[in-house]
C-alpha cells in the first residue's frame, strides 16, 4: 500500500521542541519578516543566524517521540513516504527512510551564491561562514516569499497514495494546504489532530485528539485492514 504521511508543528511539539509561532503571531519574539524572509537576511544576517543557532540548538536536544516511531514502523509493511512541514529530522532519527522536507532542513545550509549548493550543519552559523565559492553561507530554509522547491515531488506522492495521514498540522498554510486537493479520490484520508477542522465521514476518519495518542491508532487501523 502506498501511504503519504502529512506532518507538521504539532508532531515535533510533543517531543519537546518549541513551535516557532506562538499565539501572538512572533517567532520566538521576533518578527516574522525578520527571521524568515530574504529582506530580513539582508538587513541583519547576525540577527537571523542567531535565531537559528538557537532553533539548531534546541533540535539537538529532543528526541522523536511515539508517534514519529509509528510512523517509521509503518515500513515494515508498506510503502511509506513522509512529507512534513517541518524543519527537524525527527522522522530520519525516528527511522523514516523516505522524507521530504518542503520548508527545508535546520540541519544543512546553503551557499547564498548556488541553492544547490547543500552542506551538513550542527553547530553555530555566523557571518563569515563561506561556501568554497566564497559566498555566504544561509539556513537551509524555504523563507517566506521564496518558492517551495520540493513541491512538485510532494505532488506527485500524494497522487500515487493509496492512504493520506494528516498529523500535527491544520492543512491550512499554502501552498502545503493545496496538496491534498491532489489526492485520488479512492485514497482513504486520515486526520489526527487535539481540534480537528475535519470530521469523520465515508473518506475520511478523523481522530480527535494529539499525535503521539492517535498515530499508533492509525497504524492498528490500517494493520486491522491488512
Amino acid at each position: 500500500m502506498n501511504i503519504a504521511v502529512l506532518t507538521g508543528a504539532g508532531i515535533s511539539a510533543e517531543s519537546g521542541l518549541k513551535t516557532f509561532r506562538d499565539s501572538n503571531g512572533l517567532w520566538e519574539g521576533h518578527d516574522v519578516m525578520e527571521v524568515a524572509t530574504p529582506e530580513g537576511f539582508e538587513r541583519n544576517p547576525d540577527l537571523v543566524l542567531d535565531f537559528y543557532n538557537q532553533r539548531r540548538k534546541q533540535l539537538l536536544e529532543v528526541r522523536p517521540n511515539e508517534a514519529h516511531k509509528a510512523i517509521a514502523d509503518l515500513e515494515k509493511d508498506h510503502n511509506v513516504s513522509v512529507i512534513t512541514q517541518n524543519v527537524d529530522d525527527l522522522h530520519e532519527r525516528a527511522g523514516s527512510s523516505k522524507v521530504v522536507h518542503l520548508h527545508g532542513e535546520l540541519l544543512k545550509v546553503r551557499s547564498t551564491g548556488d541553492r544547490n549548493d547543500i552542506i551538513e550543519w550542527r553547530t553555530d552559523l555566523i557571518v563569515g561562514d563561506y561556501c568554497e565559492n566564497k559566498h555566504q553561507l544561509r539556513p537551509h530554509i524555504v523563507w517566506f516569499g521564496e518558492e517551495v522547491p520540493m513541491m512538485e515531488v510532494a505532488i506527485s506522492i500524494v497522487e500515487k497514495a493509496d492512504v493520506i495521514i494528516i498529523v500535527g498540522t491544520s492543512m491550512q498554510v499554502y501552498p502545503a494546504a493545496g496538496l491534498i486537493q491532489y489526492a485520488s479520490e479512492v485514497a482513504q484520508l486520515y486526520f489526527v489532530d487535539p481540534n480537528p477542522s475535519l470530521h469523520t465521514s465515508e473518506r475520511i476518519l478523523v481522530f480527535s485528539e494529539k499525535a503521539t495518542t492517535g498515530i499508533p491508532k492509525v497504524v492498528a487501523h490500517l494493520n486491522m485492514l491488512n
